[in-house]
């Protein structure tokens, strides 16, 4: 029966075949159109998903209630950079897919001057953010910025991070190479927290509005009245970061008494730091204990001449380490200097691993109270913070006393396959093949089809 229906005139006409054959296409074709524009599925296969968000990219964008407006100003070419507008388009194609009222609009700054010199836009491919009638200006682009300014933009509460001084503490704001100020003080005035000094000296307590006091190493003794409002700063549920390196705690001892923290002697010796060209005096953290601040954070840390932290365990705090090192190492109370050779001492000598950096947590006045305390400054100052991921770290410590875990875990995406590497010999055979292989084996294809005809 089925064979007849394939010889029956009908099936005969080829003509008609035809235009049944389109026919089937176009109305597969309309389908699959009609299924696309109701139905959207969409899948990552780039290797470090380069082509997707981050959840918690992806949970900021929930917290937003309203709209999100997006102007840029950027011509239709730059010279340098090419089609900036296409570039911009795609990128927050990725946020309009969880969150379609952001809206975008492209301004020419060559046609309308105007209005650039109003907004004052000094770059072409800048962009004005606005939400909440909040705005902040953007002149570079990826993930972790973008998300943040939005963060930074939905809640309206200032952050202020206030850095103890007058003893001759390294500065949040300094340029000198014992400072903090060119990486890490310029990240945090990048997510969006105020710096100040302060100067206990002069004020009469810890501003209510500090959200982090940072103490670095002093180098002259605090006054007992300094320390005395220190202390009942911590006692009223103030959030803390204490860099003590190893030296003299200059009046401090009191605050170490009151977070319940020993600090012994000495400086950690990390024989794993030969193997990285580094001084055995450095300490390197690689894997580190779970915790908030540590949570996707995979950097290598380099601490210069670091410190034993050890604590008594206290019912009112919890105490979690957050930096662990030398597990071939020690703590020696011999070694002085970068170009020392130390060795393991038995009577004297305490063997690794050793904790270098620790967080501290408590409920107190119904909220919680953070202290992080890193047996080491040196790591985050002018001249050591460009090693490794020592400013990540660091501001990962600083969003989590002040509340902003989300920040933590936006890392900038590193784009594994966006690039092809090539040796010299994989290049010549490539070109080779283009220009003698392909063609000589056309020909031959050619002349073995020409020499078949001819045969037949």
């Amino acid at each position: 029966m089925l064979r007849k229906s394939f010889t029956s005139p009908l099936f005969r006409n080829a003509a008609l075949r035809n235009v049944l054959l389109v026919a089937l296409l176009l109305g597969a074709a309309s389908g699959l159109g009609y299924l696309a524009t109701r139905y959207h599925v969409q899948r990552d296969v780039t290797h470090n998903a380069s082509n997707s968000l981050d959840s918690v990219s992806v949970n900021v964008l929930q917290q937003l209630g309203g709209p999100v407006n997006i102007t840029v100003y950027a011509t239709e070419q730059d010279a340098r950079l090419g089609d900036i507008r296409k570039a911009i388009r795609e990128f927050l194609s990725l946020y309009q897919r969880y969150k379609p009222d952001i809206k975008l609009v492209f301004i020419n700054p060559e046609n309308e001057a105007e209005k650039t010199r109003a907004a004052r836009v000094q770059l072409n491919g800048e962009m004005v953010v606005e939400y909440a009638g909040r705005s902040e200006h953007l002149t570079q682009i990826n993930e972790q910025i973008f998300t943040s300014t939005l963060l930074r933009l939905a809640h309206t509460r200032d952050q202020t991070v206030m850095y103890l001084d007058g003893h001759g503490e390294r500065k949040l704001d300094g340029i000198a190479n014992h400072d903090l100020g060119s990486l890490f003080g310029a990240k945090l005035r990048q997510n969006g927290f105020r710096l100040n000094s302060l100067n206990l000296a002069l004020a009469q307590e810890v501003p209510l509005n500090a959200s982090v006091v940072v103490i670095t190493q002093p180098q002259l003794d605090l006054m007992p009245g300094e320390v005395d409002k220190l202390l009942r700063y911590v006692e009223r549920g103030g959030n803390l970061l204490w860099l003590v390196d190893a030296e003299p705690l200059h009046g401090l001892e009191r605050l170490a008494e009151k977070l319940d923290l020993l600090l012994p002697p000495g400086i950690v010796i990390d024989p794993a730091a030969a193997g990285m060209n580094a001084p055995q005096t450095w300490s390197l953290g690689a894997t580190y204990p779970p915790h908030p601040i540590t949570r996707n954070f995979n950097l290598i840390t380099a601490f210069p001449s670091a410190r034993p932290l050890i604590w008594n365990e206290n019912p009112d705090w919890q105490h979690h380490a957050l930096v662990e090192v030398a597990a071939r190492g020690w703590v020696s109370r011999s070694a002085t200097g970068v170009n020392a050779s130390p060795r393991f001492d038995k009577q004297h000598d305490t063997p690794g691993p050793v904790i270098i950096a620790a967080a501290l947590q408590r409920s107190i006045n119904d909220r919680d109270q953070r202290i992080v305390v890193v047996g080491n400054g040196a790591f985050l100052s002018n001249s050591f913070a460009g090693n490794g991921g020592n400013v990540d770290l660091g501001v990962n410590m600083v969003n989590w006393l002040a509340g902003e875990e989300h920040l933590i875990t936006l890392q900038p995406r590193a784009a594994k396959d966006s690039n092809l590497v090539l040796s010299k010999t994989q290049l010549n055979v490539i070109s080779i093949g283009f220009l003698l292989g392909l063609p000589l084996m056309l020909a031959g294809a050619g002349g073995y089809i020409w020499w078949k005809r001819r045969k037949s």
